[in-house]
C-alpha cells in the first residue's frame, strides 16, 4: 500500500525509464561484478594487477559522463545522446562476448585477446558515459518540474517529488544490479564466460527496444546552447573563474562577482524561497559560461569530501570478492557460492530497506527535526558516510579472524586454498554498505542534480558519477603505492600478496576506515560552517 501510494507521485514515462535503468544496471553489473575473477582466473593477472585494472576501468567509465554530459547539455539533446550512446554500449558488450568465446577456442593467443578485451571494455565505457547521466536527467525531466530553482526548499512539494523520483530510480538500479550480480556470476563461473557476457548484451538490446517503444509518452524539451558559447570558451571560463577565486580579494567587484556573491549566500545551504527569487529567472534562457563555471566550482568541496566513500565503494567488486574466494563457500556437498554473488547482499539490503526509509525512518526523524523531509540532503549523505566507516572496521576485523584461522591451519600442516571460515561472515560488511548507499548515494544524486541550474542538469548527474570515477582512480593509486611500499621493499609479502593467506587486507581496510573517518569529520565541519553563514 505504502509503495503504491509513493509510486503514485511518479508518472508512466518515469516508471518506464526506471525499468530501463534497471536493465542497464543488469548488463553492466553482469560484466563488472565478476570481472576481477575473469582477469585472475582466465587472463592470469595477479590480484593487485586485476584490482587496479578493474578500478581504472570503472574510474574511466565514471569520469566520461563529465565530458559527454557537457556536450549533451550544451550542444545535443538528451534523447539523441541516449540512443547514440546505447548503440556504442551494445557494440562493446558484443565485442566482449566474442573475445571470451575466442579465448575459449584459442587460449594461447593472449596478446590478441587482451587487446580485444581492452577495446570492448572502453567501448562500454564510452557508451555508458553518455547513456547513464542523460537517461537519468531525461527521466527527471518527465516530472515537469523544470522551472525549479537550483537550490530547492526542503519543504516544497516539488522537492519531495524529486526526492521520491531519485529514491525509486536507485531502487530500480539496485534491482537490476541484484540480478546482474547474483545470476550472471553463477552463469559465468559454471556455464562459461561466453554465455555470461552474451546475456548482458541481449538485455541491453531489449532495453533500447523498450526505450523506443515509450516515444509517445516522453516529454522532450527543446534544448539550446549556453549563451551560444563554444566548449573551448567554457573551458577558458573555468580557468578564469579559478584564477578570480584565488585573487578575489585583490579584484574589484564586477557583474560576475555579483553572481559569485549570490552563490556564496544561497547555494548549498539557503532554503529561503525569497532569497532564491530571481536567481533562476533565466533558467530556461541562456546561462553565461562564467556563471555556469562558478556554480559548478562551489560544489567541489563536497565532491572532494566524498572521494573516500567512493574508494570504499570499489571494494566489493575487488578485494571483498578475492577475500570470499579464500573462505568456505559450500552449501551442502556439491554447490559452491560464487564469491561475486555476495555483492547481491548490498542490493538486497537496499531493496528491502529502501521502502522502510520512507515508511519508518522518515516519520520517526520528522518528529525530531520538524522537517517534512525528515533530514536534509547533507545529513543524509553524512549518515551514509558514517555507516561506510563502520563497514570497513567490520571488514578489517573479519579479515583478521580469517588470517588467524589460516595460521592455525599452517601449524597443523593442513594445506587448502580456502580456510574453514564461512563466507557468510562477510555479510555484515556488505549489508552495511548497502544501507550506507540508501543514504549517501541517493543523497548525492539529489544534491548534485538540485544544486545546478535547469540547463545543466545532465552535468549535475555527471558530477555525481565522476565522484566514483575519481574514487576508482584513487583506489588504483592507493593500491599501487601501498603495494610498492609493502612488497617492492621486502616488507613481508606485501598487503596484496597473491597468496590470500599471506596478504594483509585487514591493514588496508583499517587504512580505508581511518581515511574515511577523516573525510567524514571534514564534511561535518564544512556543513556546520555553511549553516553558520545562513
Amino acid at each position: 500500500m505504502a509503495g503504491r501510494q509513493r509510486l503514485a507521485g511518479i508518472n508512466k514515462p518515469c516508471i518506464l525509464l526506471i525499468v530501463i535503468s534497471g536493465m542497464e544496471r543488469f548488463a553492466f553489473k553482469g560484466v563488472a561484478s565478476n570481472l576481477v575473477t575473469y582477469l585472475t582466473d582466465v587472463m592470469k593477472m595477479s590480484n593487485s594487477s586485476a584490482a587496479k585494472t578493474v578500478n581504472s576501468w570503472v574510474g574511466f567509465t565514471s569520469m566520461l559522463p563529465l565530458i559527454v554530459a557537457t556536450l549533451a547539455d550544451f550542444y545535443l539533446d538528451k534523447y539523441s545522446t541516449i540512443l547514440a550512446s546505447a548503440v556504442l554500449y551494445v557494440a562493446g558488450l558484443f565485442v566482449l562476448t566474442s573475445t571470451a568465446i575466442r579465448w575459449s577456442w584459442n587460449p594461447m593467443n593472449k596478446i590478441s585477446s587482451a587487446s580485444s578485451l581492452s577495446w570492448s571494455l572502453y567501448m562500454i565505457s564510452l557508451g555508458q558515459g553518455g547513456y547513464n547521466p542523460s537517461l537519468q536527467a531525461f527521466g527527471a525531466e518527465q516530472l515537469g518540474d523544470d522551472d525549479e530553482l537550483p537550490c530547492t526548499n526542503d519543504n516544497d512539494p516539488s522537492s519531495n517529488k524529486k526526492s521520491l523520483f531519485f529514491q525509486w530510480w536507485y531502487f530500480g538500479v539496485c534491482c537490476g544490479s541484484l540480478l546482474g550480480v547474483s545470476i550472471m556470476s553463477y552463469i559465468q563461473d559454471t556455464l562459461g564466460w561466453g554465455l555470461g557476457f552474451a546475456i548482458p548484451a541481449i538485455a541491453m538490446v531489449a532495453s533500447i527496444a523498450m526505450f523506443l517503444c515509450g516515444n509517445r509518452f516522453y516529454t522532450r524539451k527543446q534544448e539550446r546552447n549556453i549563451d551560444g558559447k563554444s566548449f573551448e570558451e567554457i573551458v577558458q571560463a573555468v580557468k578564469a573563474t579559478v584564477s578570480k577565486m584565488i585573487n578575489r580579494r585583490n579584484k574589484p567587484i564586477n557583474d560576475y562577482n555579483v553572481v559569485e556573491l549570490e552563490l556564496q549566500e544561497n547555494a548549498l545551504c539557503s532554503r529561503d524561497p525569497e532569497a532564491l527569487q530571481g536567481f533562476g529567472e533565466d533558467s530556461d534562457e541562456s546561462i553565461h559560461p562564467i556563471r555556469a563555471a562558478k556554480m559548478v566550482l562551489h560544489l567541489l568541496p563536497v565532491w572532494v569530501m566524498l572521494l573516500m566513500f567512493a574508494v570504499i565503494f570499489q571494494q566489493p567488486a575487488t578485494f571483498f570478492t578475492k577475500q570470499g574466494m579464500a573462505m568456505r563457500r559450500n552449501i551442502g556437498t556439491s554447490f559452491k557460492i560464487p564469491p561475486a554473488a555476495l555483492q547481491s547482499a548490498i542490493t538486497v539490503s537496499i531493496i528491502i530497506l529502501m521502502p522502510l526509509y520512507d515508511t519508518c525512518f522518515i516519520p520517526l526523524v520528522r518528529v525530531l527535526t520538524k522537517n517534512k523531509k525528515g533530514i536534509t540532503v547533507m545529513q543524509r549523505i553524512g549518515i551514509g558516510m558514517f555507516l561506510s566507516v563502520i563497514a570497513m572496521v567490520i571488514a578489517a576485523l573479519i579479515e583478521r579472524k580469517r588470517l588467524e584461522i589460516s595460521k592455525e591451519m599452517v601449524l597443523f600442516e593442513s594445506k587448502s586454498e580456502s580456510v574453514p571460515f564461512s563466507i557468510f561472515w562477510l555479510l555484515p560488511q556488505y549489508i552495511l554498505l548497502g544501507i550506507s548507499d540508501i543514504f549517501t548515494v541517493v543523497g548525492m544524486q539529489e544534491f548534485f542534480y538540485s544544486e545546478v541550474p535547469v540547463r545543466m542538469r545532465t552535468t549535475g548527474i555527471a558530477l555525481y558519477t565522476s565522484v566514483f570515477g575519481v574514487g576508482s582512480f584513487l583506489s588504483a593509486l592507493l593500491i599501487s603505492l601501498i603495494d610498492y611500499f609493502t612488497s617492492s621493499r621486502g616488507l613481508e609479502n606485501g598487503w596484496f600478496s597473491d597468496d590470500m593467506n599471506e596478504a594483509r587486507l585487514d591493514k588496508y581496510y583499517w587504512f580505508l576506515a581511518l581515511s574515511s573517518a577523516i573525510s567524514l569529520l571534514t564534511f561535518v565541519i564544512y556543513c556546520r560552517f555553511l549553516k553558520s553563514r545562513t
